[in-house]
């Protein structure tokens, strides 16, 4: 048997192996998926490790169909609550971080402060046009916290997001005006021009934001 047989016939039967093993390695990237939207969704909580613990013993628990040793539906009212009122302690956290921050930022090379106190800075320089604000565009973007919690990203869901201009906070309705197609732009959003002072998910009440946005298309 020919020394060229040979190797083809090893590779032919090492096939199925491989894509058993591609196949595994998917499902333990799409079970880590799970993990990480879980992440997105517990992050308001703030939680401290003894109290990560208590969630992953009932996570576990839970998914054995094993029996609570107390009664959990009276809990289940308090989630909200807790949730808030975690949000809002984060919120008070990042104020004392909030202001430094943007006096830094407004500071840096290429940063332009609007009037209506938005700074706004290209990391990209576009060479499409421009859209107005009754727009629809099509954008990449990640969104985060002044300590740099992201609670946002279309690259995590790994598609780009299509909306109006006219549909958004009005950081982004100002924002993205200021771009050309194919440009990149980090956008510093103050609350009154983002979720003010009753926050959204896992954006704190009166929170800045930070945005990187990348202004893939004018969808027409």
């Amino acid at each position: 048997m020919s020394r060229l047989l040979i190797v083809a016939l090893v590779a032919l039967f090492a096939l199925p192996a491989y894509a058993a093993d591609e196949k595994k390695a998917d499902e333990q990237k799409t079970f880590y998926a799970i993990g990480q939207v879980m992440a997105r969704q517990l992050a308001v909580f703030d939680m401290s490790q003894d109290e990560m613990d208590q969630v992953l013993k009932g996570v576990k628990e839970g998914v054995e169909s094993k029996t609570p040793n107390f009664d959990v539906e009276p809990y289940k009212a308090k989630i909200q609550a807790l949730a808030l009122s975690r949000r809002n302690a984060q919120g008070e956290k990042l104020a004392a971080k909030t202001k430094e921050f943007v006096e830094k930022a407004a500071k840096e090379k290429d940063a332009v402060k609007t009037p209506s106190g938005i700074i706004y800075k290209s990391l990209r320089e576009g060479t499409g046009a421009s859209p107005t604000a009754t727009d629809k565009v099509k954008v990449n973007y990640r969104g985060t916290l002044v300590d740099g919690k992201e609670f946002d990203s279309s690259y995590t869901s790994g598609r780009p997001v299509e909306f109006g201009l006219n549909q958004v906070i009005k950081c982004w309705t100002e924002g993205l005006q200021k771009m050309k197609v194919g440009g990149k732009a980090q956008l510093i959003c103050p609350p009154d021009l983002a979720y003010g002072e009753r926050g959204s998910g896992l954006i704190p009440a009166n929170a800045t934001l930070v945005f990187e946005v990348e202004l893939l298309d004018i969808v027409k």
